[in-house]
């Protein structure tokens, strides 16, 4: 920026050269003219001249250019990398926050904050900064150029310029309310459109076309209402800057005039002047749009703010251990949730050993995927304690433990990508047999040598493209590549036939020898191993033991899925 800034001085150093050059020029035209119509002065004498000025002229143009050039490669540029670094601090700062607070905020919201609202906080950290300094300059050195030439024939030039000052201000506080509005309703529309092309399926199946396009366009039509009012003020803003510089000229002209005829100055000082005058003619009117600009990148970074500020109420330990068994003790663990006052696990006292295989039953909104998010620090406990390996859950390093865990949800989500880098998520070293091992095993391969691309079937956004038991077979795929040390599955095989299912159960409980599992499910596997079956209900725990266990006890709810099993067996 500070090497921008020299070449500023430098362009409008050369360019305020040209103005004085023309005068030159001009006057020693003005000068001559009686001695080339007495004879006195040779044709080819006054061409000479006239070309030595033009060249200079044409000189101070290029370097004046060149200088320009420079400014902007490195002011633009300066900008362009400020613009870099702040999306790059605002998705780290998303990365950051908490689950709750993505629940809190529209996607569109948070995409329009890292992009319109960026962009206009780079608008003004770069045109903005350089024609600010530019104008600073060039102000200074033209009306110094003038004062030197005539300080009365500059205060009448320049006569316009406090109105023009005045009308800035207030148009500078209307633009700013209009462009914090405008912010605000172009969010709102990015949120709004990115829920319905997220849910088109839905909108499509229920024929919503047309009141989904009325609701957008009643906030399109406010949006281009607001847009359209700050139309208005830049449009009167403009030829009112114009009708100022052009009085300056006439005032110009005619006082430039009377001091020529009185002598005191040349007639090269007025038409000096006029240039020096519509010199000024960009700057004037750059100022109002560089007040708007300021304005619109002062409430786009007041909005960025917001989100750079917010503070994440979860926050990694240190804890990094070399040896990570994986003993999970929940003691007397409460948890509500709080975007929803929602009291959905209430004081669950358990304990998981290492390689063991635990089910977890009950019915809807019983806490059991509750569990899991506390359990992979999505949320920390409202009370109580989660130990693992006998250290508290919070002093582990977060990255560190979530790499202990292979976690399929409950919705499978694919990325917009083939269906190899979903599998590998990020781990490049797996090979192509291994991913071609691991779909045998989970019964994918045949469904996706059936693709017309096979692996590198692009699957859409969202995994759209694939059916929702293969968006699951994909997901436990990265699950197990990934080689953690416990395994979540969380009612991860509903979307899968009963022959699929016994088929991926076979073979994980081969392959999770030593492995701890924790399979949340609404069907319980006859031939599965479970070492404990876990039954909750409303937050609580009502029974935790082994298959054998819950039979003598006779829980309701277990021994009703007992008997759905063996009818569908």
């Amino acid at each position: 920026m500070l090497l921008g800034i020299v070449f500023v001085i430098m362009s409008n150093y050369f360019r305020v050269w040209q103005p004085k050059l023309i005068r030159k020029g001009l006057d020693y035209v003005v000068h001559n003219l009686q001695a080339f119509q007495s004879g006195e002065l040779a044709q080819k004498d006054i061409n000479h001249s006239l070309l030595y000025f033009g060249g200079m002229i044409i000189g101070a143009a290029i370097l004046s250019g060149i200088f320009m050039y420079a400014m902007r490669q490195t002011i633009i540029v300066m900008s362009r990398l400020m613009e870099y670094d702040l999306r790059k601090d605002i998705l780290a700062r998303y990365f950051e926050l908490d689950l709750s607070f993505f629940k809190t905020h529209p996607t569109g919201d948070l995409m329009a904050r890292i992009s319109e609202d960026v962009s206009k906080v780079r608008m003004f950290t770069g045109p903005v900064i350089l024609y600010a300094v530019n104008v600073s300059f060039l102000f200074i050195m033209v009306i110094y150029s003038m004062l030197k030439v005539s300080p009365q024939l500059t205060f009448y030039a320049l006569l316009p310029l406090p109105i023009l000052s005045i009308s800035i201000y207030f148009v500078s506080n209307i633009i700013n309310k209009k462009s914090k509005r405008i912010q605000e309703l172009l969010a709102g529309l990015n949120a709004y459109a990115q829920e319905v092309y997220s849910g088109i399926r839905v909108v499509k199946s229920f024929a919503n076309e047309p009141v989904i396009a009325q609701h957008f366009d009643d906030q399109g039509a406010d949006f281009q209402k607001k847009s359209l009012e700050l139309a208005r003020v830049d449009a009167a803003f403009r030829p009112m800057m114009m009708i100022l510089i052009g009085i300056s000229t006439v005032v110009t002209v005619y006082k430039g005039g009377q001091l020529a005829v009185a002598g005191s100055i040349s007639p090269g000082n007025i038409a000096e002047f006029v240039i020096y005058v519509n010199m000024l003619t960009w700057p004037v009117t750059a100022i109002g749009w560089m007040a708007s600009l300021t304005q619109q990148a002062a409430a786009s970074q007041k909005r960025i703010n917001e989100y750079l500020n917010w503070q994440p109420t979860l926050l990694s330990g240190t804890y990094h251990p070399d040896d990570f068994i994986g003993h999970i003790e929940f003691i007397d663990v409460s948890f509500t949730y709080p975007e929803t006052g929602i009291l959905a696990l209430d004081h669950a006292h358990f304990s998981i050993r290492p390689g063991e295989k635990i089910a977890i039953i009950g019915e809807v909104s019983a806490g059991k995927s509750t569990i899991v998010e506390l359990l992979i620090r999505t949320y920390d406990v409202s009370s109580g304690q989660i130990l693992i390996d006998g250290v508290d859950i919070k002093e582990y390093d977060l990255a560190f433990l979530r790499k202990q865990f292979g976690y399929v949800p409950q919705v499978s989500f694919l990325f917009s990508d083939t269906i190899a880098n979903n599998m590998r998520f990020g781990q490049e070293s797996i090979s192509q047999d291994a991913l071609t091992q691991m779909s045998k095993n989970i019964a994918i391969y045949e469904d996706i040598t059936q693709l017309p691309d096979g692996f590198e079937t692009l699957v859409g956004e969202r995994g759209v493209t694939l059916s929702g038991g293969q968006k699951q077979r994909v997901a436990i795929v990265r699950a197990f590549l990934k080689n953690p040390q416990i395994f979540i599955f969380d009612d991860s095989l509903s979307a899968v036939d009963t022959v699929t299912e016994h088929k991926i159960l076979g073979f994980l409980s081969q392959s999770l020898s030593g492995k701890t599992a924790i399979i949340i499910t609404h069907r319980l596997s006859p031939t599965f191993p479970y070492s404990r079956i876990m039954v909750m209900e409303n937050g609580k725990i009502l029974e935790y033991g082994t298959p054998d266990e819950l039979l003598q006890h006779q829980n309701p709810y277990y021994m009703d899925m007992i008997r759905q099993t063996d009818i569908s067996g």
